[in-house]
């Protein structure tokens, strides 16, 4: 059984790892606020409404480009990710000045390439938005791998945050295959193989060898879970958490979020990649409990 491959067919699959990867976004911000880290221990849910961060509002604009082009503009891209910048979405200070400077008619090769002394950002905001784009590329993972590379470039061009991106959009396309989600061992094995060696890759090769690990800790504490908010810091944990939560959106949130660090991120990573296969959808009271997408992120207008 393969994936459909019609415009109609990637749009439902990369929704659906859109709304996965909004409630992951959203409820685990919710863990920020101290009041909330009790319920977080006893895996209880905080009040709505949840409000998501600048992981879905990016994550929007990849879905937005894709539905309107069917592959990445690079150029729409930066421009959608621009207009639709919300300060207070929770964006770290180098992106807020980009995109600012972008709305403003700067060139983003430029303002991408001059971060942190011409090094690039090697932040983790490529990876925590292109889940959807896996999911659209079901049907293609090498695509997939291809295409989330061409997208990180406009905010983040250090190798560590593009592979950071290519990881989690193979982990995405690999989870949704129609005949069922993969193993654990055959999902990371997978994205390992996409993927080229990188500090993100050693990670991968790590968080395999950990799959049998059940303390979620012990592997936070080895792999890193985004405290450092960088891509080699974020990604194998994610994926690890991802890889053993496939078909369980509501465990693997749990497991995920209490590991700490930057956790919407991790969450919004895990939830993303789950949500694109049929199984692992969130549970309905939880999408209820979540902000609604924006209508022009969810292919509703170009």
């Amino acid at each position: 059984m393969t994936a459909d491959s019609s415009p109609d067919g990637r749009l439902g699959r990369a929704l659906a790892s859109l709304r996965g990867l909004a409630v992951g976004d959203a409820l685990g911000s919710q863990f920020f606020v101290p009041a909330n880290y009790p319920l977080l221990k006893r895996r209880e849910l905080p009040p709505a409404p949840w409000q998501w961060t600048d992981d879905t509002e990016m994550a929007c604009s990849i879905v937005a480009v894709l539905a309107a082009h069917h592959r990445i503009d690079q150029d729409a891209l930066a421009q959608s990710f621009a207009e639709h910048h919300d300060f207070d979405r929770g964006y770290g200070p180098a992106v807020n000045r980009l995109l600012r400077q972008i709305r403003e008619g700067g060139d983003w090769r430029e303002l991408s390439a001059a971060l942190f002394k011409g090094q690039g950002s090697w932040g983790n905001g490529a990876a925590m938005r292109i889940a959807p784009l896996g999911a659209w590329y079901a049907d293609d993972p090498e695509q997939a791998t291809h295409q989330a590379e061409i997208s990180a470039y406009p905010t983040h061009q250090h190798r560590e945050a593009v592979v950071g991106a290519m990881a989690v959009a193979a982990a995405a396309a690999l989870a949704a295959d129609p005949s069922g989600p993969p193993t654990p061992e055959s999902l990371l094995d997978g994205v390992i193989a996409l993927v080229p060696r990188s500090a993100v890759g050693a990670g991968l090769r790590r968080a395999r060898d950990m799959l049998d690990y059940g303390d979620t800790a012990t592997v936070a504490a080895v792999l890193g879970c985004g405290r450092r908010t960088t891509a080699h810091d974020t990604v194998p944990f994610a994926l690890w958490s991802a890889a053993r939560g496939l078909g369980d959106y509501e465990n693997a949130f749990w497991n995920t979020a209490q590991a700490g660090g930057d956790v919407d991120t991790t969450c919004a990573i895990v939830g993303g990649v789950i949500a694109g296969c049929k199984a692992g959808a969130p549970p309905a009271e939880w999408l209820n409990r979540t902000e609604d997408l924006p209508a022009w992120g969810t292919g509703a207008a170009p």
